[in-house]
């Protein structure tokens, strides 16, 4: 048997080497055994594994092996805690271990950048720092047990009408700023054993086969090593594809594209070293699963369960609370809502699990209660029967003390392959919170949904629970929350607007004929909400507590890195334990290009004990202060007064402070088309143009001195000022000054 990569490539045929970049059937790569080459499995994730045991899909209508559903992203990354999230990651490694599946398909990390996409569930944030942290964890935890990971959807895929072949049409400085970064901080910090190329075009060109994101970004600018896999039927052009970067196309294709891809190395047009190359990083793929530790079964079910519970206890968000939570422990309680009974803790489409066991509120809330919890469903999932199991709900909660109301978005609302229309509740849920809260003014609302809903009831209840999508544990962990046996700690990683119509992306999505403008720029989420000055229902990093926390005067410090080292003392006044999110935005006004009012840069989740204070310690990389500035097609520190504010939310701010941070050098070269005003901020040419200026000034004229006309000519190319009125500037003069600021600098 061949000893190394390089000979195993020149034993293969070029037909053999052609067959290993297309899959072997659904969710195996293919084996090629005289050579000794394995085949393996990759399956779904991101928040469980779907290991499907039957027929193979990949929109989750065929069954899986039984597997531990998991809090999906939307909810994970409301514990804003990668420790969590890394942990979690570890018991679903054990569990694609334990079923010998060598890649679970996840994380997926793409900003929600409309609350309408079908997939947000799968999803962690509108923001990229947070996307970026909770998705490096994930890949840690899973890769810890030896288990590789596919991170997911790269890139831009942020809706799914059209999703197959829809063009996101994004300009430079968000594409880079908003949509790449949680990737490169992934690839940078963790190294994926793969990345899943998505569906969609970018600018016009499908991501599956565009060299400048597979290669150019992905591999030479990030320095990925691993490989890259299509999203499972995202493969438009085989051949562009593997020379573009792309090196394994899931699933099976049937073998014409195996074909074209050996008749274009016959005749030139593809390279024989592009698919040696892509050759080479499956074969180390193979050779990656083949090390990976034995994992002994059978699998843990409680002790797996028990950590989807904490995890799904620590994403509840406690939105609103007059006092009504914790529940008293003798109230009556009437539990209505169908969600109680019938709970819904999943997405639809391919991350869909077939779990190992599903707790309801219900269920838990009469374990805790006994009888004094009585229940009525209120409403069904079609409709039907509205009236009377409304009226039903409204004369038990009129019996009972406190009246908690599980409302929500029924499977049918929101799923892979489709987008919303609208962000309402079903209209008979909305019309049973009105009737129930007019029988008792003592209700809680329980939200169960995978893309944040419009509140319009927000200030007619006392409480209002956000609850996501929990995974298996759901029922348990909510009830655990409103009981108090857990302080809530969530925080929203997602704006809730009051309307869709206030929303960025509202008229520029899901776009048409085959194109969608991300028109809002760098204006995503909360960075939209906050430049325009609108008022929304509940702001990004909002969630509540049963106790309080005060925040002292914070500091900040730079280290030897230039990364700021910011601290802020932080209290818990109340008497209970409790959990904190300390959230650290940055704002540099005057900036040379267009920001939001704050961006998010780093936070870290506080265990604080009733009482007693700590110090958060948090660091805000300098490389995340960079903006993406198109001149230079690079990442740029602008150096300013930096205000650091540290606080609840981003309407919350409870300290700031300031720190001068000293730039990046950028020298642009100069040419004719370079501004007045650029050449005097030039290093070496702006000191010779000022002098020059001030020799004229001291002769006595010259339009040049005259300070109104400067400002004017600040902003005029350099070139045009040859022959122009009053300016005795000659060519030859302008282009030496150019040609020795551009040797020098």
């Amino acid at each position: 048997m061949p000893k190394t990569v390089q000979e195993l490539l020149d034993a293969l045929t070029v037909e053999e080497k052609a067959s290993l970049t297309s899959g072997a059937d659904f969710w195996t790569t293919k084996a090629i055994e005289r050579l000794g080459i394995s085949s393996v499995m990759l399956t779904d994730g991101p928040h469980g594994l779907r290991k499907q045991a039957g027929a193979a899909d990949h929109l989750g209508i065929n069954d899986s092996v039984p597997a531990t559903c998991f809090p999906p992203a939307v909810a994970l990354g409301s514990t804003f805690d990668a420790e969590l999230a890394e942990r979690m990651g570890q018991a679903i490694g054990t569990e694609a271990a334990i079923e010998d599946v060598a890649v679970v398909l996840g994380p997926g990390i793409n900003i929600k950048r409309s609350p309408l996409c079908g997939r947000n569930f799968e999803y962690v944030s509108e923001d990229p720092i947070v996307a970026g942290h909770i998705g490096a964890a994930l890949v840690r935890g899973i890769e810890s047990v030896g288990v590789g990971t596919s991170l997911k959807h790269f890139a831009a895929n942020n809706q799914e009408t059209d999703r197959m072949r829809v063009s996101a049409d994004i300009d430079p400085r968000p594409l880079h700023e908003i949509y790449l970064r949680a990737f490169e901080h992934i690839v940078t910090e963790t190294q994926p054993w793969t990345v899943m190329c998505s569906y969609n075009r970018i600018n016009g060109v499908y991501a599956s086969q565009d060299p400048w994101l597979l290669t150019d970004t992905l591999r030479t600018a990030w320095g990925f090593e691993g490989l890259v896999v299509s999203d499972w039927g995202a493969v438009s052009d085989r051949v562009a594809a593997l020379a573009a970067g792309l090196d394994l196309e899931m699933p099976y294709s049937g073998g014409a594209a195996d074909a074209a891809v050996v008749a274009a190395v016959a005749d030139g047009s593809l390279s024989s070293e592009a698919l040696d190359l892509a050759v080479t990083r499956i074969v180390q793929l193979v050779a990656k699963a083949a090390q990976r530790p034995a994992v002994a079964g059978p699998l843990d079910v409680d002790a797996h369960h028990a950590l989807a519970r904490e995890v799904a206890g620590r994403s509840i968000v406690l939105l609103k609370n007059d006092g009504l939570l914790p529940l008293a422990p003798d109230a009556s309680v009437a539990v209505i809502g169908e969600f109680a009974r019938s709970p819904r803790f999943q997405g639809g489409g391919s991350s869909h699990i077939n779990p190992t066991r599903v707790d309801s509120v219900l269920d838990a809330l009469v374990a805790v209660c006994g009888d004094r919890a009585r229940f009525a469903p209120g409403f069904a999932f079609d409709g039907s029967a509205g009236e009377t199991l409304r009226s039903e709900a409204v004369e038990l909660a009129a019996q009972q003390d406190v009246v908690v109301l599980c409302v929500g978005l029924p499977d049918a609302d929101e799923s892979e392959g489709f987008d919303r229309t609208h962000i309402n509740l079903p209209v008979g849920q909305l019309e049973l919170i009105d009737a129930v809260r007019k029988a008792n003014p003592n209700v809680v609302v329980v939200l169960s949904n995978g893309s944040v809903v419009a509140l319009p009831f927000r200030d007619h209840v006392p409480a209002i629970v956000e609850t996501w999508l929990l995974g298996q544990a759901g029922g348990s962990a909510t009830v655990d929350v409103l009981t108090g046996a857990v302080n809530p700690s969530g925080r929203l990683t997602e704006t809730i607007p009051l309307r869709l119509e206030d929303t960025a992306s509202y008229g520029n999505f899901p776009g048409a004929v085959g194109h969608v403008r991300y028109g809002e720029g760098i204006h995503v989420g909360y960075r939209w909400y906050d430049s325009r000055g609108f008022d929304v229902a509940y702001p990004f990093g909002h969630g509540l507590s049963y106790t309080e926390f005060s925040y002292g005067q914070a500091s900040v410090n730079t280290d030897a890195n230039g990364d700021l080292i910011v601290t802020v003392p932080l209290t818990n006044t109340g008497d209970r334990d409790g959990r904190e999110v300390v959230q650290v935005y940055t704002g540099l006004d005057n900036s040379v290009v267009e920001r939001a009012p704050r961006e998010l840069k780093a936070f870290a989740s506080m265990a604080v004990a009733a009482g007693q204070s700590r110090e958060a310690t948090i660091t805000v990389r300098r490389k995340d202060l960079a903006y993406w500035d198109v001149r230079a097609d690079a990442f740029v520190v602008e150096g300013g007064e930096y205000r650091l504010e540290v606080g609840a939310s981003s309407r919350d701010i409870r300290s700031t402070t300031t720190i001068a941070v000293t730039g990046d050098e950028l020298h642009l070269p100069l040419t004719m088309e370079s501004s007045f005003g650029e050449v005097l901020a030039h290093p070496v040419a702006g000191p010779v143009v000022q002098a020059s200026l001030e020799a004229l000034a001291g002769a006595g004229g010259g339009v040049l001195t005259d300070e109104a006309m400067s400002a004017l000519l600040g902003s005029f190319p350099i070139g045009r000022l040859i022959n122009f009125p009053g300016v005795d500037i000659e060519a030859g003069q302008i282009e030496a000054l150019i040609k020795m600021a551009n040797s020098t600098a």
